[in-house]
């Protein structure tokens, strides 16, 4: 005869919100909030077994980056971890560990400087993208930007290779992001595959560097992780430093997303576009544009994308009245805090025009597309300024006049994480767009 105490755990295993995850995808968290009354900041809710407060907005940030209550280390699922990040990397690192492993990112991809070195490549990549589709090229905004993003980074990085070779590994890097988050799909086991080959490739460019047989600019993220060293004085291991170069440049690729949706966007404000492909015109370049990157943060704010982030609670957590103790998990709700109504004002509307003029956007607490906190002593991501550069690139690219959008494809899946525009948004030369006269 079960005990009372195993009744309770098989009733709790019953309930657990997990699965929910996989079923609903990016309405799971709209599911939670449900439960509790209207503008709530936390919900109580399960997860993998254990009790779990799910936090929203500015207060929720609070909550989840306060590293007096909250561990990153263990609280990413292996197969997110694993797949996603790599073994050992600095996402499951805390205290000082991560501090010290946090201050090489900072150094390769935080500071202006860097940013400013990156730009060039972003310029060129786009420019060859327009070329390729007046030309006649069919390719996706998706698939477009995979390339161009990816071969801009790579190069930034002071990575060595083909265009073509760039390519195909920023592909291999998509491909993970893309698979990392349908465990039930043949998808996932390709994602492990990628993810294996690439672990391999960063390692050896590791390896070649720190042997002298292949040169690195100081500077460049395969200099800093070739050289990085622990607290206690001694090299990463190779392997481990493949793949801190890997999270250098992968966010990059995994920014093709947003330029998805971005086109998307474009496709239904056409007056957006114009004034977009008005500035580039008058700035005569697609890099830094102000309304292309206010643009790029509205994209990055209402795109579904990241979901939710997961931590452990080592001190009890009590959050608008509700409570999780010391060993819980609290979640925080990226997307809902991203479009939370008491943190925007008209947080259902796309409207890019609340970024216009908005520089120090990490001041925003309640825009949190890549993580929240500060980013040196923080886990926000140091390369954010980076991300943010990359899809502005895109948007003013994407606003050519000599290029269209096609209208068909672009339905989004919502239960599927991650997720974009079904077709990637098809892009064609302006003149072979269908449907138009060919002698005007």
């Amino acid at each position: 005869m079960q005990s009372d105490e195993t009744r309770s755990a098989a009733i709790d295993v019953l309930h657990d919100d997990a699965p929910s995850l996989l079923t609903r995808g990016y309405g799971f968290g709209a599911n939670i909030w449900k439960r509790v009354r209207g503008g709530a900041r936390s919900a109580p809710m399960r997860l993998l077994g254990d009790d779990t407060l799910f936090v929203r907005g500015a207060e929720g940030v609070d909550a989840f980056y306060d590293q007096h209550q909250v561990k990153r280390h263990g609280a990413m699922p292996a197969i997110v971890q694993e797949t996603l990040f790599g073994h050992g990397s600095v996402h499951s690192l805390d205290g000082d560990a991560h501090h010290h492993r946090k201050s090489t990112f900072v150094d390769v991809a935080y500071d202006d400087a860097q940013v400013a070195r990156l730009l060039p490549h972003l310029e060129r990549e786009w420019q060859q993208e327009l070329v390729a589709w007046t030309g006649g090229g069919t390719r996706s905004a998706y698939d477009a930007a995979v390339g161009a993003l990816g071969r801009a980074i790579m190069r930034w990085a002071g990575l060595p290779g083909t265009a073509a070779a760039k390519t195909r590994w920023a592909g291999r890097l998509a491909q993970i992001v893309d698979g990392f988050g349908v465990p039930y799909s043949p998808e996932y086991l390709l994602a492990w595959i990628n993810r294996r080959w690439s672990d391999r490739h960063a390692q050896r460019l590791i390896e070649a560097v720190r042997s002298g047989a292949l040169t690195a600019a100081e500077g460049t993220a395969l200099y800093e992780w070739a050289g990085h060293r622990d607290q206690s004085g001694e090299l990463l291991p190779a392997r481990t430093a493949g793949i801190e170069l890997q999270n250098s440049i992968r966010p990059m690729v995994a920014v093709a997303r947003f330029a998805a949706f971005a086109a998307k966007e474009l496709h239904d404000r056409p007056e957006w576009r114009e004034r977009i492909a008005a500035e580039a015109a008058a700035r005569g370049e697609l890099v830094s544009g102000p309304l292309a990157t206010a643009f790029a943060q509205e994209i990055r704010r209402t795109a579904p994308f990241v979901p939710m982030l997961p931590g452990l609670a080592i001190a009890d957590i009590e959050l608008d009245g509700e409570r999780v103790a010391s060993g819980g998990r609290i979640v925080l709700d990226i997307l809902g805090t991203n479009t939370d109504e008491r943190s925007w004002e008209r947080a259902d509307e796309f409207d890019p025009e609340r970024f216009v003029g908005v520089d120090d956007y990490e001041a925003l607490k309640a825009f949190v597309p890549q993580g929240g906190g500060e980013v040196p002593s923080g886990h926000r991501c140091p390369g954010e300024k980076l991300a943010i550069a990359g899809l502005a690139a895109a948007v003013a690219a994407l606003s050519d006049p000599r290029i269209t959008i096609l209208g068909t494809g672009l339905g989004v899946n919502l239960r599927r994480l991650p997720t974009k525009p079904t077709s990637g948004a098809r892009v064609l030369a302006m003149d072979a767009a269908p449907g138009r006269c060919p002698v005007h």
